[in-house]
């Protein structure tokens, strides 16, 4: 053969090679974006999942402490009570108070929240009658008594407030 046949030949081989390496490479490109794209749709995926993952947990720790306060509730109505009731011993009342305050700290520190009712207008979300007074002392639907306090645990109502309720004559 002579040198022009072998320089073209050897031309047509590395076009050949050109245009192969060429495909590869954009199969190898495209190959890539997709295994980047795959990537971030994990990384998005799992930065959901730890999200929710989270909010659950810190629904579930918020349902334990919300169902233990509960529980707690009728410990502060009896001590409540007790605090109304007249005690010869000074000393002993005062303690009573003190742990009755301290219980109450406590548990505001939980997230519960006592709510106000003497005073206040009626709001069936809050307050549950149980009583109506007619009256012209005091505006229509509002509360003349509580009979037990209502609480809220972190802006949810835990139990209602159990009051009496004017109402015009």
């Amino acid at each position: 053969m002579d040198d022009d046949t072998e320089s073209t030949e050897a031309q047509a081989s590395d076009s050949v090679d050109v245009a192969d390496l060429a495909a590869n490479l954009t199969a190898v490109a495209t190959e890539r974006d997709a295994l980047a794209d795959q990537v971030l749709r994990l990384r998005a995926e799992f930065e959901n999942f730890r999200r929710r993952a989270q909010r659950e947990r810190e629904e579930l720790t918020e349902f334990a402490t919300m169902e233990a306060v509960r529980a707690v509730v009728p410990v502060l109505d009896d001590f409540e009570r007790a605090l109304k009731m007249e005690c010869a011993d000074k000393d002993y009342a005062r303690g009573m108070e003190l742990i009755y305050q301290r219980l109450l700290e406590s548990l505001k520190k939980l997230g519960i929240e006592p709510i106000e009712a003497e005073g206040q207008k009626f709001d069936p979300a809050l307050h549950h009658a149980v009583e109506m007074e007619k009256t012209d002392r005091v505006e229509d639907h509002t509360i003349l008594y509580q009979h037990q306090r209502g609480y809220s645990f972190k802006g949810k109502l835990l139990r209602p407030a159990i009051v009496k309720v004017a109402v015009e004559p």
